[in-house]
């Protein structure tokens, strides 16, 4: 969770590699999905992004990876890189729903260099960070 003076929001942080980070902001719901997927924790019955998973695997198919193609006005947009045999498909996803699939699935995050180069903060610039957990 970001914490300032504003208030609190669920925040996704990608790492670039460097010294900055991107912030992506999310739902809450999305940021505990994407929680229980960091720290692999199953609940009794599958939520949404579980069952995707179940779906993927049940019928063979493979998320080859999460891109994270564009920063339109703020907006982060992403498409899951599914094949399934010889055939390839694409599917738009709101990146926080694409990270909570991906972490599942251990595919790979992607994102694109102009959005790296659009959204990178430095780690210093970044605000109050609380682990969910603890916020909640």
């Amino acid at each position: 969770m970001s914490v300032s003076d504003m208030g609190a929001a669920p925040t996704v942080i990608l790492d670039t590699g460097s010294d900055s980070t991107i912030p992506i902001y999310v739902g809450l719901w999305e940021a505990i999905s994407i929680n229980n997927a960091l720290n692999s924790e199953m609940l009794p019955r599958p939520i949404t992004h579980d069952l995707i998973i179940d779906l993927l695997r049940r019928y063979d198919i493979t998320l080859d990876a999460l891109h994270i193609d564009s920063l339109e006005e703020g907006v982060f947009y992403a498409k899951l890189l599914l094949s399934h045999g010889s055939r390839t498909e694409i599917m738009d996803c709101r990146p926080s729903d694409g990270i909570a699939i991906a972490l599942r699935y251990q595919a790979p995050i992607m994102i694109e260099d102009t959005v790296v180069e659009s959204a990178a903060v430095s780690k210093d610039e970044l605000p109050k960070m609380v682990e969910l957990k603890d916020y909640l």
